[in-house]
């Protein structure tokens, strides 16, 4: 029997609302497939901080060195600025474990509608592979004459080679796997140094893969393209930012950011990945369980995917297909009244069957 240790971190808001639903389907697919799951939680997040003053623990990423995975439920807290949730949690986790690649897919599945006029169940279905260290969210920057009324900020972004050649690798080998189609998305017309550094690197790997056939576009054509034709998309890479951005627009192409999904994974395995679901603490309907538990199922089951239970995580996806093409139990965000714990119980029925 396998056997994984599991950091789980519930974080904030609805965070763990859908992380309890998470587990319990992950609890009942380990059983289901002799798999061992063993479920670690931390407190960590806001409440944390109000009675710590961090996030965190000052030793949080050696203690999370020990897993081999971790599952969070969300980040954010409507009474801390976001600047300081986000940078005294996720972003260091990203950086200390060089969580390099962070991968959102974006299905548009049967049962589910997406707001553009004449999609079918299939018409979306892409992957976008973010990079997920450097660029535009480098933490290189500060203020000067600060809190004066002549202050000045500086934000730096930084691309370097080694780091834009390993992601947009990554992209390939993804593309290899699936329809062997690969958008690279810059701003290289206006951004003359790292965004052209970007577009080389990218020509120089496209090299290596000609059965990939590629595309590379800037981000204002993506996001028209990504609206106006997303059926031509297959797998996008793009820098930290703009990822950011396309990866959120993408999920609700595709219906909700209810069922989103991501993995901040380390490709070398060094270090234990992150799969959390993308839509954020959602404070106003934190405590009320209505939260879409989808995307914390689906991230459940690519955390299952990356540690090699591919049996289990394909069962997992599958209740998820079944429970949304069915169409009897919806949450609000999909048009229906169904809660939290209704959902979660209609994805444990299929999942048994």
């Amino acid at each position: 029997m396998s056997s994984f240790a599991i950091a789980v971190i519930p974080g904030d808001g609805v965070g763990p609302e859908v992380i309890e639903a998470g587990r319990r389907v992950l609890a009942r697919a380990a059983e289901l497939f002799e798999l061992e799951l063993a479920f670690t939680e931390l407190p960590w997040g806001s409440q944390y901080y109000f009675q710590h003053g961090r996030m965190m623990p000052a030793d949080a990423l050696e203690l999370l060195q020990s897993f081999d995975a971790i599952y969070l439920g969300a980040v954010g807290h409507p009474d801390i600025p976001d600047h300081i949730t986000l940078n005294g949690l996720l972003l260091p986790i990203r950086r200390g474990f060089d969580l390099y690649v962070n991968l959102r897919p974006a299905i548009l599945y049967e049962g589910v509608s997406s707001p553009l006029q004449g999609r079918q169940a299939g018409d979306i279905d892409l992957v976008i592979v973010r990079e997920n260290t450097e660029g535009e969210y480098a933490p290189v920057g500060g203020f000067l004459y600060h809190q004066q009324p002549e202050e000045v900020a500086l934000q730096t972004a930084v691309f370097t080679r080694r780091g834009i050649e390993r992601v947009v690798r990554f992209a390939f080998q993804l593309a290899m796997n699936r329809r062997h189609r690969l958008a690279s998305i810059t701003k290289s017309n206006a951004q003359a140094f790292g965004m052209v550094l970007w577009d080389r690197v990218f020509q120089a790997v496209a090299r290596e893969f000609h059965h990939v056939e590629t595309e590379s576009l800037l981000v204002d054509a993506a996001t028209m393209h990504l609206v106006r034709r997303p059926e031509t998309f297959d797998v996008i890479v793009a820098s930290n930012l703009f990822g950011d951005i396309l990866s959120d627009l993408a999920a609700v192409l595709t219906g909700s950011i209810g069922l989103a999904a991501s993995a901040n994974l380390d490709p070398s395995r060094r270090f234990p990945s992150l799969f959390e679901p993308v839509h954020g603490s959602a404070p106003d309907i934190a405590g009320k369980g209505l939260a879409n538990p989808i995307g914390a199922i689906l991230a459940g089951a690519m955390m299952l995917e990356h540690l090699g239970a591919t049996d289990a995580a394909e069962a997992v996806q599958r209740a998820v297909r079944a429970v949304l093409a069915e169409g009897r139990v919806r949450t609000a965000d999909l048009g229906g009244s169904a809660c939290t714990a209704e959902m979660t119980e209609a994805v444990l029925s299929r999942l048994e069957s």
